[in-house]
C-alpha cells in the first residue's frame, strides 16, 4: 500500500468534503448531500479538479465507514425501543419493505434487470433515511409533532428488517436463486447467532461497565467500544455473516447499558469521520454519463420511491389502527432512500452481482428523493385535508371507527398476549442456547475427551457432564412462564381458559424431548436418545420446585434489568426499597430550566415533590448537595421519588436523545438507597433527623422511617427509637460508618 498516495487522497477527500458541505449547511440542505457532491467532484468523473489517484484507498476508508456508521446505528436501536414501540410499528414497516420490495422488483422486470439484480433494486428501494428524515423533522421544528413518533418508530423496524435482508440477500446472491430450504437455513442461522451474540452481550457487557466504571475514561471507552465493534465483526465473518452486520449488533447490545449515551458521545467524531468519507465514496460513484443516459429511468425511480413509499406508509399507519391524519402524515415523511440503499448497493458490488449502472442510479435516486423530503413533509396536512374532504363520509367513518376498535383491548386478550410473549421469547431464548451447548459438545468436547480418556469412556462421559450443564437452562425451558395475578385473571372467566395453558406447558416438555433425543441420538443412536429424552423429561417434573422457580426467576430478572439497565436509571424502577420511592438518575441538559438556579430557588421539591440526593459532576461526585449548590448542563443528578415524579422530572431535566450532551456518570454507583434498623446502644437513639446531622455528618438523606407496618415522613422532629428501620440515601461508605456508630 502506498502510503502517501492513500494519506494524499484521504487529505483531498476530507478538505473539499469541509468546503463543500460548509457551502450546503449555509444552503440549509443536508450534509449527506454535500458529501456526495464532494465525492463526485473528487472523482475521476470531474475533469476539473484534482482527482483521487487510487480509488482502492477510498474504498479501503469506506468499509471501515459501513462498520462504524452501522455499530452507532445500532446505538441508537435499543431492543429495548422495538419492544416499547410494539407490534404496530413492525407491521407497518413490514408492509412498506414487503410492499416497496414487490414494487422495486416489478419495475426492474420491466427495466430487464436480471433477478439479482431485480431483488437487490427491491432492497435498496425499500428503507427510508433515518438520518435525512430525523434531519427535517428538526429543521422543520416537528420532533413534537403526534405523528413523529410512529414514523421514528417504523425507522428503528426498518432498520432492523434492512440487517436481516443484507443476509438473505447475500445467501441470494451466491447461491443466485431463491431456494425454500436455503432460505429457512439462512433466517435459523440468523436467528441463532442474534439470540447467542445478545445472550451472552446483555449478561457479560452491563456487569463488566458497572464493575470496572471508576476505572473508564473517554479515552478507554473509545478503545473499548472500537474493540467491542471490530470483534463482533470479525466474529460475524467468522459465523458467515457480513462484517457490518456484527457491528450492528454489537451497538444494539450496548444500547440497553448505562454507557450507552457516553459511547455514543466519545464515538461521534469517529461516527463523523468515517461516515463522511463512506459518503464521498458513494458520490464518487456518479457518472454523468451514466446519469444523461438513463435519466428516464432515474426519474421513474424517483416517483416509483414517492409514490410507494406514501401509498404503503400511509396504508401500513391505518392497517395498525392510526388515524387518517397521522397516517398520512406519516406516508409523506418517508419519501427518501439513504444510507441503507447506499450499503445494499455497496454488498452487491462487492459480491459483484449488482450492474454496475444501478449504483449511480440509485445514488441519483437518493439525491432527488432527499432534497423534496422537506417539500412532501409540509405537504401531508394539505393533502389531509383534500383527501377527507373528498373522501365518502362512510369511509372516514368506517376509518375512525376501526382506529377507535383498534387501540382498545380486553382484559383477557391482553393477558394471553403477555403470556404468548413470555413463553415464546423463554422457548427461543432457551432453546438457542441449548442447541449451541450441544453444537460445542459435539465439535470440540467430545473429541478432546475421546482423546484424553478413550473412545467409550470420554464420549460417555462428556454427554454426561454436557447434560449436566444443560439442565438449568432445562428447567427454566419447561418451567411455568405464568403469575399467580394472571391465572386468577383467567380463571374468572372459566375454566376453559386454562386450557391452552396446560398445551403450552406440555409443548415446552415435547420441546425438551426433541433437543435430548436428537443431541443423544447424534452422538449415540435414536434408541438411546429416546431413552435418555424420556429419562430426562421424568427428573425434570420432579425437579420443578418452586425453590427451582425462585432462581430461574432470579437469572432471568438479571438478563431483563442487563437489557433495560439504561431505561432503569432513568426511571429508577430498579431501585424500588419503599414504598413507590425511586433512585434514579437524570442528565441535566442544556435547556432545562433549572440550569444556572440554586436549588432552594428552583423549585423542584415543592413542584415535582422528588428529593435531589447527589449532583455528579465530571469526576466530582457531591452526595446529599447544599440548598445552595446549582446546577449546571452535564450534571448527572440523583433523584429520589415516585415514578410519576420521576418521570415528570425527566422531561423537564433532560434534552432529547439528540440534543444531549450527556456528562460521564463514573462514580454515580456510590450512591444506594439502603436501610437499616437501629440497634440498643446507637448514638442515634433518642435524637432526630434533624440534631442527628445525618446530611452534615454522613451526606445521607433520610426518606422514611419505618416502625412497625407503619412508614413515617421525617419531619425533623419525630425522635429515633431502637428497632426504627432508617430507609436512606447517601454515600456507601459513610452510611456503613453511620450503622456502626
Amino acid at each position: 500500500m502506498n502510503i502517501e498516495g492513500l494519506i494524499g487522497d484521504l487529505a483531498l477527500i476530507l478538505m473539499l468534503g469541509a468546503v463543500v458541505t460548509l457551502i450546503f449547511k449555509k444552503l440549509k440542505q443536508p450534509i449527506v448531500l454535500g458529501y456526495i457532491v464532494a465525492g463526485f467532484v473528487a472523482s475521476s468523473n470531474f475533469k476539473y479538479f484534482p482527482t483521487v489517484g487510487n480509488e482502492a484507498n477510498i474504498e479501503f476508508w469506506a468499509e471501515i465507514g459501513i462498520i462504524v456508521l452501522l455499530f452507532c446505528l445500532g446505538l441508537e436501536f435499543s431492543f429495548k425501543k422495538l419492544m416499547n414501540v410494539g407490534g404496530s410499528a413492525a407491521v407497518t414497516a413490514l408492509i412498506i419493505v414487503g410492499g416497496m420490495m414487490g414494487l422495486g422488483f416489478t419495475v426492474g422486470g420491466f427495466l430487464d434487470y436480471n433477478f439479482i439484480n431485480r431483488l437487490f433494486l427491491g432492497g435498496m428501494l425499500s428503507m427510508s433515511s433515518t438520518t435525512i428524515i430525523i434531519k427535517a423533522f428538526t429543521d422543520l421544528n416537528m420532533r413534537q409533532r403526534r405523528f413523529v413518533p410512529h414514523v421514528l418508530a417504523v425507522l428503528i423496524c426498518e432498520d432492523l428488517f434492512a440487517v436481516v435482508m443484507m443476509v438473505l440477500l447475500s445467501s441470494v446472491a451466491l447461491n443466485n436463486s431463491v431456494e425454500g430450504s436455503e432460505m429457512l437455513y439462512s433466517i435459523g442461522k440468523l436467528v441463532f447467532f442474534l439470540v447467542i451474540c445478545f445472550t451472552v452481550g446483555v449478561y457479560v457487557l452491563p456487569t463488566f461497565f458497572a464493575r470496572y466504571r471508576r476505572l473508564i475514561n473517554d479515552e478507554m471507552l473509545l478503545i473499548i467500544s472500537v474493540g467491542l465493534c471490530m470483534l463482533m465483526a470479525v466474529f460475524s465473518v467468522f459465523s458467515g455473516f457480513s462484517m457490518a452486520l456484527g457491528a450492528f449488533i454489537m451497538g444494539s447490545i450496548l444500547a440497553g447499558t448505562n454507557e450507552a449515551e457516553h459511547i455514543e458521545k466519545v464515538m461521534k467524531p469517529v461516527k463523523d469521520l468515517f461516515g463522511a468519507v463512506f459518503f464521498i465514496s458513494v458520490g464518487m460513484m456518479v457518472n454523468p454519463s451514466i446519469i444523461s443516459e438513463y435519466w428516464t429511468i432515474i426519474l421513474l425511480l424517483s416517483i416509483v420511491v414517492i409514490v410507494g413509499m406514501i401509498v404503503f406508509g400511509t396504508v401500513g399507519m391505518l392497517a395498525t389502527g392510526q388515524p387518517l391524519k397521522i397516517a398520512i402524515e406519516s406516508g409523506f415523511s418517508l419519501t427518501q432512500i439513504g444510507e441503507f440503499a447506499f450499503i445494499i448497493a455497496s454488498l452487491g458490488m462487492s459480491l459483484g452481482v449488482l450492474d454496475a449502472t444501478l449504483y449511480p442510479i440509485v445514488v441519483a435516486v437518493s439525491v432527488i428523493t432527499t432534497f423534496f423530503t422537506p417539500y412532501f413533509i409540509k405537504w401531508a396536512i394539505p393533502c389531509y385535508e383534500w383527501t377527507e374532504k373528498h373522501l365518502p363520509k362512510r369511509v372516514v367513518s368506517a376509518l375512525e371507527t376501526y382506529s377507535k376498535n383498534a387501540t382498545t383491548d380486553n382484559a383477557t386478550s391482553s393477558v394471553w398476549k403477555t403470556i404468548i410473549g413470555r413463553y415464546s421469547w423463554r422457548i427461543l431464548l432457551y432453546s438457542v442456547v441449548i442447541i449451541a451447548m450441544m453444537w460445542l459438545t459435539i465439535n470440540y468436547v467430545v473429541p478432546f475427551a475421546q482423546d484424553l480418556i478413550g473412545m467409550n469412556l470420554g464420549k460417555a462421559l462428556a454427554v454426561l457432564l454436557s447434560l449436566a450443564a444443560m439442565t438449568p437452562f432445562f428447567m427454566a425451558l419447561t418451567y411455568p412462564s405464568t403469575k399467580r395475578s394472571e391465572r386468577q385473571e383467567l380463571q374468572r372467566r372459566g375454566n376453559k381458559f386454562l386450557v391452552p395453558l396446560v398445551v403450552l406447558t406440555i409443548l415446552r416438555l415435547v420441546i425438551a424431548f426433541a433437543l435430548v433425543e436428537v443431541y443423544v441420538g447424534m452422538i449415540y443412536s435414536h434408541g438411546v436418545g429416546v431413552a435418555c429424552a424420556v429419562v430426562a423429561v421424568v427428573l425434570l417434573l420432579f425437579l420443578l420446585t418452586k425453590r427451582v422457580g425462585k432462581r430461574m426467576k432470579k437469572m432471568e430478572s438479571k438478563f431483563v434489568r442487563n437489557l433495560n439497565e439504561r431505561e432503569l436509571r432513568k426511571s429508577g424502577k430498579g431501585n424500588t426499597l419503599v414504598s413507590d420511592f425511586h433512585l434514579a438518575y437524570l442528565t441535566v441538559g442544556y435547556t432545562c430550566p433549572f440550569v444556572g438556579e440554586r436549588l432552594c430557588n428552583s423549585g423542584m421539591r415543592k413542584k415535582y415533590g422528588a428529593n435531589v440526593v447527589s449532583i455528579q459532576r465530571g469526576a466530582n461526585l457531591f452526595p446529599i448537595p447544599s440548598a445552595d449548590m446549582r446546577l449546571f448542563p452535564g450534571d448527572v443528578v440523583g433523584i429520589v421519588g415516585t415514578e410519576e415524579q420521576i418521570q415528570s422530572l425527566l422531561t423537564v431535566i433532560e434534552d432529547s436523545e439528540e440534543e444531549a450532551n450527556v456528562a460521564h456518570s463514573a462514580d454515580a454507583n456510590n450512591m444506594s438507597f439502603v436501610h437499616f434498623a437501629i440497634e440498643e446502644g446507637s448514638v442515634l437513639v433518642g435524637k432526630t433527623s434533624a440534631t442527628a446531622r445525618l446530611r452534615e455528618d454522613y451526606m445521607s438523606l433520610l426518606v422514611a422511617i419505618q416502625r412497625g407496618e407503619e412508614y413515617k415522613t421525617p419531619n425533623g422532629q419525630e425522635v429515633f427509637e431502637a428497632g426504627d428501620v432508617l430507609w436512606l440515601v447517601g454515600d456507601n461508605k459513610k452510611i456503613e460508618e453511620l450503622k456502626t456508630n
